[in-house]
């Protein structure tokens, strides 16, 4: 069970919509297990939108803002803006294993789908989201 605050299920969803038709991405943090806050990236990636690719000097950044708020780096999360909330075969290529992956679906754009995920050895597993 993935733990999430609203606010940072709300503002995954919103930055994903802001972004659309491209990719949002960003990481998430917190503690004890629960996202409580929620950093948004830049999409470094320039595939037309249909990618994402955190920039290795803002990740630097960002996980440096994590750690000296005595947070735990949780996940990650992207944006799928015409695709369903499923890793696609490179977002399980390039996921961590320790990480949870958020994707926000925005096939139907009125109502965003938004789903976690774990990768083990390529293998996903979905993670049930419980919003607090």
């Amino acid at each position: 069970m993935i733990r999430v605050s609203r606010a940072v299920y709300d503002e995954m969803v919103a930055h994903a919509s802001e972004e659309r038709p491209f990719e949002c991405c960003g990481l998430l943090a917190g503690s004890g297990g629960a996202i409580t806050r929620s950093h948004r990236a830049r999409n470094a990636a320039d595939l037309f939108g249909i990618r994402y690719e955190l920039d290795p000097r803002e990740y630097l950044k960002l996980s440096r803002e994590i750690d000296d708020a005595d947070l735990d780096l949780i996940g990650v999360y992207h944006s799928h803006p015409f695709t369903r909330a499923y890793p696609s075969a490179t977002d399980i290529g390039q996921a961590w294993e320790g990480l949870v992956y958020v994707i926000v679906s925005l096939t139907d754009f009125l109502a965003p789908v938004v789903k976690a995920f774990t990768v083990s050895d390529g293998a996903v597993a979905e993670q049930p989201i419980e919003i607090v």
